[in-house]
């Protein structure tokens, strides 16, 4: 996982920045760890934003986007690409998050669904009418919504969507409710460690998770941020409103190509790249 930019000189001090400041070699096993050890909440999170960091500086010298937004935790490295967090207090704050985030799965079994081929609106007021803690957590894509709550709250709710004609509705192998009302104890420790960075006005508007609206003033995005970890992932609306605002290409940072594909479904005249 992002070897190839060891050689870099530039990279490579972010690898060793890295290293330092989780404590571990994160770049030992992000080039050669199992699986397993990747899956590790104090190795996943981590890993995937230095990855993407490394990989929009090595796009260009001065790299800098028209715009930004980033899917959950793709939001720290959209923020560090768009001059709005550092490189370190970005790290801190996604360390800090997998471990509040951690904590937060133990205290409560909980899951997330991924539910196929039903308007948003049901799937929300499906939702609404259930007494247990079940939210939209991720709007990926049209006909693609993924719900997050307790146990009982999300097989309900999926006996509920499939009658309602969802084609179907997957559960996922995840370690909690993430983007619900559950990962509050998160939000609450992540909310000190976010008040205390420093943020800056970025180069560009920022699209962000909540809102899917554009932001520039430091102060909303932090509040913003803060927000993320309970609110659901506002995707599909972000996508829109960008293409709205002008965007008429879209490069994907980051490990994989998955955001290509969610985007080519919102709209399937853009153009992608990774």
């Amino acid at each position: 996982m992002a070897q190839e930019f060891w050689d870099d000189s530039n990279s490579r001090l972010l690898f060793e920045q890295a290293n330092q400041e989780i404590g571990f070699d994160l770049s030992e096993v992000m080039f050669s760890g199992t699986e397993d050890q990747l899956k590790q909440t104090n190795v996943t999170q981590p890993a995937i934003f230095l990855h993407s960091v490394i990989k929009a500086r090595s796009l260009a010298e001065n790299f800098q986007p028209d715009m930004v937004a980033g899917h959950s935790l793709g939001e720290f490295s959209a923020l560090v690409a768009a001059g709005a967090l550092s490189f370190i207090d970005g790290l801190r704050l996604v360390i800090i998050r997998a471990q509040a985030m951690q904590k937060a799965c133990e205290l409560q079994s909980s899951t997330m669904a991924a539910v196929i081929g039903l308007e948003d609106s049901i799937v929300e007021e499906i939702c609404d009418a259930i007494d247990q803690v079940v939210v939209p957590a991720n709007y990926n894509c049209p006909g693609q919504l993924v719900i997050s709550g307790s146990i009982e709250g999300v097989n309900i709710a999926c006996d509920k969507l499939l009658a309602a004609g969802a084609k179907r509705a997957i559960l996922l192998n995840v370690g909690g409710a993430f983007h619900s009302p559950l990962m509050e104890p998160a939000r609450k420790e992540l909310m000190i460690a976010i008040m205390a960075a420093s943020f800056n006005e970025p180069v560009c508007p920022v699209f962000q998770n909540v809102d899917a609206s554009p932001h520039t003033n430091p102060d909303e995005i932090r509040k913003n941020l803060i927000e993320q970890l309970t609110g659901p992932v506002r995707w599909s609306q972000s996508i829109l409103a960008m293409i709205e605002a002008g965007a008429s290409s879209f490069t994907e940072i980051g490990p994989g190509n998955v955001l290509q594909g969610l985007v080519k479904k919102i709209n399937r005249t853009m153009v992608t790249s990774s």
